[in-house]
């Protein structure tokens, strides 16, 4: 019996509603092809019902597939909406971000820092958005917070132009042993970028997931 492939006919189409098009017309083709089959098939030996039943059956399931494709994109649609939504509601509000980062406008940033324990030694770096080292200096060795501001120059003196920068504390004991630390900064929320798949925020010229958010402050 010849057939129609429910499943290449949904493969091929870009969208539901281009899939369900694409499988009613297949579906078309397919019934006229098996009552033309029906009515010219060879009484002594008759077509095996099973084959048409399971294309049937793969009709039933393909169409399924599309329609839960399609609310799922409907979900994601919405969910991304209501996740807009929610992060206007930090626009003009200083946020305390725990990645690492701050951004370095008109040549100034600042981070804190804290050590768990006093150390020996504390050395900081500063790494760029691509990982690139450039500046390192000695920090602070008590235990406790403490604020590092940063001038946006590197080791020799050179400004460095604005965006996210990464401040790395390496921090060890006197028996050698490392000490743990944990690194903070704050900005104010300029704008909302809503570009990609989820929103991100805007401090600078640096982009900040809501993951990395700690508190919020007006």
């Amino acid at each position: 019996m010849t057939t129609v492939s429910p499943t290449a006919a949904a493969a091929s189409a870009a969208t539901a509603p281009d899939a369900m098009k694409k499988l009613s017309g297949n579906f078309s083709t397919f019934l006229t092809l098996l009552t033309t089959q029906l009515k010219n098939q060879d009484p002594t030996s008759p077509m095996d019902s099973n084959a048409f039943t399971q294309q049937l059956v793969m009709y039933s399931q393909v169409e399924q597939q599309i329609d839960t494709n399609s609310n799922l994109k409907t979900l994601i649609s919405q969910g991304t909406s209501n996740a807009a939504a929610v992060t206007t509601g930090y626009l003009g509000k200083k946020v305390s971000i725990l990645n690492g980062n701050a951004a370095l406008t008109n040549g100034s940033a600042s981070w804190t820092y804290n050590l768990d324990a006093a150390a020996a030694t504390n050395q900081l770096s500063i790494t760029d958005s691509k990982g690139k080292l450039v500046y390192a200096g000695a920090g602070e060795t008590a235990a406790g917070n403490h604020t590092f501001a940063w001038d946006g120059k590197d080791n020799n003196g050179n400004q460095l132009a604005d965006g996210a920068y990464t401040l790395n504390v390496a921090a060890t004991g006197g028996a050698g042993g490392a000490v743990t630390s944990s690194v903070a900064s704050a900005g104010t929320v300029t704008q909302i970028d809503m570009t990609g798949s989820t929103p991100k925020l805007v401090i600078g010229s640096m982009e900040v997931n809501l993951g990395d958010v700690a508190a919020v402050a007006n």
